[in-house]
Formats: C-alpha cells, structure tokens, sequence
C-alpha cells in the first residue's frame, strides 16, 4: 500500500499545487475501468468506482508517495496524480465535451507534467475519440504509458495479438503499452515500475 492524499477537486486545469512535485494525467475513455484500476496501483479504494460512465466532471488530484522498497525504488518519491474524467461518452451535452476538452488541454500544458497513463479497453477497437486523442498526445509530443485494461476479460492466447493491434492502430512503441487487469492484478506491477521510473527520471 502506498501513502497517499485527495489533494481536491477541480473544476478547472490552472489549480496551483503546493509543493512543486512532478505530475502525472490519467486519461481513458469512460467505462475504461480508470477508477478500478487506480485503486489497484495504489492498493486502496481511493476513487470510486461508478457504474454511470460520464459521472466524473472535475480534475481529481491526488498526492502519491513512493517510499523505499515500495514500486521498487531506494529513494522515496512524489508525485501528483491527476485523475481526469472520462471521455467519449455518447450522452455528454456539447457543454460536458467542451468543458472536457479545455480540461485536457489545460492538463497537458501544465508545467510539471511528465507524461500520461492512457487507458484502452483491450477488447475495444480504437475509437474516433481514441484517435484524436493520439494526435493531441503526439502533436504535443507527451509521454505515454498505456495501460491495456481487462485483460481478464479475454482468453490469454489473445491478449498479445489485440495488444500488437492496438499499438499499431494508435502509433504506440509496444514498450508503451503494458497488459493490465485491475481485477486479477496483471500488469499492476509492472505500470506501478513504469511509472516510477518515469518520475524517477524527471528528479534525478
């Protein structure tokens, strides 16, 4: 279990952060499972798990600390973790999509960000709202880990074929993408160290 504080919620993406710590956007397309699996990275219910995609509006901030011998580092570590809503959700009023829209944008230009944990049902073919979404990450030129969720919902001779497919379709180098299942734990332990060594490497 790591350390952890709901730093709050936001409606808005310019919220100064005290102290200056490296960030990190956690992204995904709603019914992604981004609830669940935060709460497996981090080894504790801190986000809640709705069965209403769309529900979440605001940017959600958490404070991670990653003390010794735990996601395998020897120094302790902090980082913010923002938690964005999801996108791409069929109901969302013009509105709730621009709103999301300058959400994300805003993200994404904050100073201190490192990179993203992108989200994709590994069953799911790549979406319009997928692919725009790689173009604003790459024309951006942003980091990316890409958490593959529900695995588990898949025969294990598939999963490395619909992963194979999904970094090709969206562009990704397939070091980028890590095969995850918040309800069986695959994969939590190697995103838990991908990250780490992502924070790791804007402090050293």
């Amino acid at each position: 279990m790591l350390r952890h504080d709901f730093v709050g919620s936001f409606p808005r993406a310019d919220v100064p952060l005290d102290p200056s710590l490296p960030e990190l956007a956690l992204i995904g397309r709603s019914n992604v499972g981004k609830s669940s699996l935060l709460n497996a990275l981090v080894g504790q219910r801190i986000a809640r798990v709705s069965q209403t995609p769309g529900k979440t509006r605001a940017l959600n901030v958490f404070r991670i600390d990653i003390r010794s011998g735990e996601w395998g580092v020897v120094t302790p570590h902090a980082f913010y973790l923002l938690d964005l809503p999801g996108y791409g959700y069929a109901k969302a009023s013009k509105t709730d999509r621009a709103a999301f829209q300058h959400l994300l944008t805003g993200c994404l230009e904050r100073a201190r960000l490192v990179g993203v944990v992108w989200l994709l049902d590994i069953r799911r073919t790549p979406s319009p709202d997928d692919g725009a979404m790689q173009d604003l990450l790459a024309a951006r030129q942003t980091r990316v880990l890409a958490a593959l969720t529900k695995s588990d919902k898949l025969p294990r001779g598939e999963r490395r074929p619909r992963e194979r497919t999904l970094a090709a379709t969206l562009r990704l180098d397939e070091d980028q993408a890590v095969v995850t299942s918040a309800r069986t734990g695959e994969g939590v332990a190697e995103l838990r160290e991908a990250i780490e060594e992502l924070i790791r490497e804007t402090v050293s």
